[in-house]
């Protein structure tokens, strides 16, 4: 397949990338910026471009079978501080992607979304799809009118779309220093010597899955043949949950440095518990997580400890 990815150089979408291309399918990469930890790949097109930029986003989706859509300009924090970029910058411009990809007869449009936030705090764990959808933070809600677009795009004008709303991912190639991502900043911190960063007591749990994990489940949702009935949205996570100071406690056991804990105080942002039932995804993607956690926790301690050598 002809396949577009946006945002394929972040975090996700170079394993992404790197599935799609070993699959034997032709892969475009559309992205603001290049991958700041590697390389670009010989077989792979790569367009510097902008989701805002509606006619490099026109350009890059001609001819594409499938549009990945990873791009997002905020975070959980970032869109409460400003939520009116956070809808300016990503309803929008992701409504003209949508546009594109309707006139240039795209097959299919696969969006991740955050099973982290779209549900609000839970009333049950695991959490369901069926949940309902009271988003504490603006990404949240961003994120879920971009899912509503996808299905009005699908049932008014025949355009495909799978929803995967991930739990939190981690791994090889996830920036150590961003404001984000507990696992790879915890990791990144304590490579360089400093202290990690808990805010509340450490008792939110999260579900953690890793990367290529992810990116798996994305080529899955793309070779998905849902029919009329059949759901769109799935829960992608490890399916088990962990507090924080399990994570630190995995942590000490699975790399060989001192970890260092600072206690903060609290954010509204958090909800207090987070587990997705991937049930849906087991059976319509013929999916589920690989890779425990203490395997995914050295793979990603091997490759920051090549960043910054002791």
């Amino acid at each position: 397949m002809k396949t577009l990815v946006i945002g394929g150089n972040g975090f996700i979408g170079c394993h992404l990338v790197d599935q799609l291309v070993e699959a034997g399918h032709s892969v475009r990469v559309l992205d603001r910026y290049p991958s700041r930890f590697r390389d670009q790949l010989p077989d792979v097109e790569y367009v510097t471009g902008d989701l805002g930029n509606h006619g490099e986003v026109a350009n890059a989706v001609k001819e594409m079978d499938w549009v990945f859509h990873l791009a997002y300009t905020t975070g959980p924090q970032t869109s409460n501080d400003d939520p009116v970029y956070d809808i300016r910058s990503n309803i929008g411009d992701s409504v003209q992607l949508l546009q594109e990809c309707r006139q240039s007869k795209v097959k299919k449009v696969i969006f991740i979304s955050s099973g982290g936030t779209v549900y609000g705090v839970p009333k049950t764990i695991p959490i369901e799809e069926n949940h309902t959808t009271d988003p504490i933070c603006s990404y949240g809600i961003t994120k879920l009118a971009i899912e509503k677009y996808l299905y009005l795009f699908y049932t008014q004008w025949g355009l495909d779309y799978v929803v995967l709303r991930f739990s939190n991912p981690y791994g090889v190639l996830q920036n150590p220093h961003a404001k984000q991502g507990v696992i790879g900043v915890f990791l990144g911190n304590t490579a360089e010597g400093k202290p990690i960063n808990i805010f509340g007591d450490g008792e939110i749990v999260r579900d953690y899955i890793y990367v290529t994990d992810a990116a798996q489940a994305l080529i899955r949702a793309a070779e998905y043949k849902a029919g009329p009935s059949d759901p769109r949205i799935f829960n992608i996570g490890a399916g088990r949950g962990y507090s924080v100071n399990e994570i630190v406690d995995e942590i000490k056991k699975n790399i060989d440095r001192p970890v260092i804990v600072n206690h903060q105080p609290g954010r509204t942002i958090d909800v207090p518990a987070n587990v997705l039932d991937i049930k849906l995804a087991k059976k319509h993607l013929n999916w589920s997580a690989e890779t425990e956690l203490g395997e995914g926790l050295r793979k990603t301690w091997s490759w920051i400890t090549s960043l910054n050598p002791a």
